[in-house]
Order: structure tokens, then sequence, then C-alpha cells
């Protein structure tokens, strides 16, 4: 037996050690594609917006956590709310927290419609497979339709309503009875609740990872009304879109939809403790879980645990009182709108979508000529799968600024900062993108030129 390694031991890993540590225990090939792109920075330090390296470099944080940093890092009333509960015991699933009760409170107040009942997990895959779990459960119903594109999660029933087959071949049969339409298709999605009794329909009110997709005018509505008509449950995931995102609470309130179940996670721990939840009306609660006989049907020991809870009531508390969704919407139709000035600039940005501070960058794919001149393998690989991740790239190691492609278009990288974001920091990323088109007009040699020599030692 090797020699344990103790917190301490742990802190002072440095940047080699981490990911000989990570190669030979964890995911090497995480390792390396991380490499490839100069992603492995050591961070050891984070406030609001801002994060730190060993080195003392800056740098801001316009990834967000893929969404789960809505009120930035290490924000100071989620950890004097953890604080306050450090002699409370954290897990005691056999009793009633009083903590969940007020979360719950809060939670019924600030969903769409008359969502009241809710169901506290640890991640947004695990809310997705409860409100499934609970569709079925409550309708008597198998069938389950989602969109092309959609991205709800890894495990096998948030995978079986995911949109991309990359994720879902290797794993063989997945969830029976899933069906997908067009996102924004309503005759698509009527014929198929007109022909199959389905359980229910879920969707994301914007398509996240699926490349920041935002929906037709009027279709969420839309869709709940035909949800209604043939005796479905429409169950929306707002796990990234939610808690002001969007510029709104809930993106949902934009159609003034009423969904019967909805996935919440991400922003919903403060950046600071995993905390997921599904909610959805007296009614469906009730045909699902109604009574002593079903009352443990579903159930999580880390579930509503003491931490989690204390984060997410503070994380609201928050995001209420600094007005976030507010000053998502503002700062967001500033973002965009300085963006499409420069989309209008420089062609190689083929479009920018998104509402308030879910933004999505597409960038057409002319460096995969450039790229492919290596010739390997692993070239080919990257210049078709990670464009977005070599622009993303660019942005951290020539700006310090972090961004991200999206899982289902990886031509696209995302910008998500914190809600606590300024305008100037707005400025200065708008600065560093227009300064990296400026100086390569296709992006396309600058792209690669920062991954030829990383790729070339592979």
């Amino acid at each position: 037996m090797g020699t344990l390694l103790t917190l301490k031991d742990a802190l002072e890993l440095d940047r080699n050690q981490t990911a000989t540590e990570y190669k030979d225990h964890l995911n090497a090939g995480f390792v390396k594609m991380l490499s490839l792109l100069d992603f492995d920075k050591e961070f050891v330090g984070a406030q609001g917006v801002e994060v730190y390296d060993r080195q003392g470099q800056t740098y801001l944080d316009f990834l967000g956590g893929y969404g789960a940093l809505n009120i930035g890092h290490n924000h100071p009333k989620i950890i004097e709310a953890i604080e306050a509960v450090a002699q409370r015991p954290k897990i005691m699933p056999s009793a009633l927290n009083p903590l969940a009760a007020a979360l719950a409170h809060n939670l019924s107040l600030l969903t769409p419609g008359r969502i009241n009942r809710f169901f506290f997990g640890n991640s947004g895959a695990e809310a997705v497979e409860g409100a499934l779990k609970t569709a079925r459960a409550a309708t008597g119903r198998d069938a389950i339709i989602y969109a092309e594109g959609a991205f709800h999660g890894k495990t096998f029933g948030a995978l079986s309503v995911t949109g991309r087959d990359k994720y879902k071949k290797p794993f063989g049969s997945l969830l029976p009875n899933t069906l997908k339409v067009p996102y924004g298709d309503l005759p698509a999605l009527e014929t198929l609740l007109q022909s199959t009794a389905v359980a229910a329909v879920i969707l994301e009110p914007i398509q996240g990872e699926g490349g920041v997709i935002l929906p037709p005018a009027g279709y969420l509505k839309s869709v709940e009304e035909l949800c209604h008509q043939h005796g479905a449950l429409l169950i929306i995931d707002e796990i990234q879109t939610g808690f002001g995102r969007t510029g709104r609470f809930f993106a949902a309130e934009w159609d003034g939809v009423e969904p019967d179940i909805i996935c919440l996670a991400k922003s919903l721990g403060g950046g600071y403790v995993a905390v997921g939840a599904f909610g959805c009306t007296n009614e469906v609660w009730e045909a699902a879980y109604g009574g002593m006989d079903k009352a443990l049907l579903h159930t999580s020991t880390f579930g509503g645990n003491t931490l989690a809870m204390a984060a997410g009531l503070a994380a609201i508390e928050v995001l209420v009182d600094e007005n976030l969704a507010e000053q998502a919407a503002e700062l967001g139709d500033y973002f965009l709108g300085q963006l499409r000035s420069l989309a209008q600039t420089y062609p190689i940005m083929k479009e920018v979508r998104g509402q308030g501070l879910l933004i999505g960058l597409e960038f057409a794919q002319s460096q995969k000529s450039l790229l492919s001149r290596i010739g390997s393998s692993l070239m080919s690989k990257v210049s078709e799968e990670y464009v977005g991740g070599l622009v993303a790239s660019e942005l951290l190691n020539k700006h310090a600024i972090i961004t991200a492609y999206t899982l289902n278009n990886p031509n696209v990288i995302r910008m998500e900062p914190p809600l606590v974001v300024t305008k100037a920091q707005i400025d200065q990323v708008l600065n560093s993108l227009e300064h990296l088109l400026d100086k390569n007009r296709g992006f396309g040699q600058l792209a690669f030129s920062a991954a030829a020599g990383k790729l070339k030692k592979s």
C-alpha cells in the first residue's frame, strides 16, 4: 500500500502532480484534452467573477460553472449561511429538516404557475431523473417526448432524452419509449401527441448545450396547450436557464409558460454546494406520491441535507436582494448588441444568439482546412470536434478569459458569466475578442498556431 495523501498534501499538489494523479486514477483522456487546448491551469482562488492561479494571474470567469455560479464565486452570504449551520446535523433523512421546508416554501413563491411541491436531490441529472419518474407515475403512461439538440444530463434516464448520439451510442439501449422531435416544430410534436399515449414532453426554454438555441416566439406556450389537450405533462428544464440567467427568474416566464414539472439545479447551490430539485403541481405530486404507501417511492440519502438547503436559501436571498435577474437583462442586452456589431465586421462569427447572460457565439468552420494540414488523426479530430475549444483556448491563454464550447455544438462558445459581472468586465471581454478577430481575420490561423505545437507533440 502506498502513502495516503492528506488534505494538506492535496492542497499543495502542483499542476504536474495533479495531472499525473488524474491520468493514473481519474480520467486520462480529459487530461489530454485540456492539455491540447492549454486549458489545464491551476486555479487556487476565486471571488465574484475573478479566478486566480498560483502565479497570481487574474482571469475573468465567463463560463460561470455552466450556469452554476449566477451569484459568483465564494459569495460571502453563502459562506455565512454555511457557517450558521456548522453545528447542526447535516444528514438526517429520517427527520424533517426546517431548512428544506423553508427552501421549498421560497421556491413555491418563485417558480412559474402552480408548482408548489418539491423534491431535493444533488444534481441536474438527478432532478431530470425524478421528473421523468414522476411524470410516468402520475400519468400511468410511458412515452416521453424530447427535442433534437437537447441536453438533460448523462445518467440513463436523462441521457435517454438528450439529443446527441455521441453521448448515447456507447451505452446501448437506454430508456424505452423516448421519442425525438425537432426543437420548435409544433406540427411534429402534435403528430406524436395524437398518435401516442405520452406521459410528458421535456424541453429546455433555451437549449444551452445545443448551442444556445432560442425557440420561436410563443412555441413553449403552444407546447403547454398541446400537452394539456392530449393528457401529457410539460416538464421544463430550467437547470441552466433558471435563477435569473436569462433576465427573468425563470426563462419560462418569457412565454408565460406554466409547467407541470420543473427541473432545477446549478445556481440553486450558490456556487458552493451541489443541489438539484424538481418541483411539480399538487395534482401531479398526489397522483405520483400521495399517501403513506407511495411517500417513499422516490428518495435520496443526501437530498435536502443541511448544507445544501442553507446554501439554497442564501443563494435565493442574494438573487432577489441584488436584483440579479434585472441586471442580467440589462447587461445581456448590451453584451448581445456589442457582439452582434462585431459579427457584422468579422464574418468568422457566424451567429450570435442568446437571452440575458446566456449567450452563444457560433464560429464558421474555416479552421478545419488549416488544422488538418498537420495530417494527424488527432488534429483532424480536434478540427472537427473542438473548434469552439480552440477559440476558447485563445481567449484563455492570450487574454485570461475563461469560456468553453457547448457540448452538443462544439462550434459554439458560450458567454455565461456570473450575474454579478460588471459592464467594465464585459467591455474587457469585448475588447479581447475584437483584438483576436482583428489580429487574424479568419481566426483559423490563430487557432491553428495555438494548437499545432501541442498536437505535434502528441
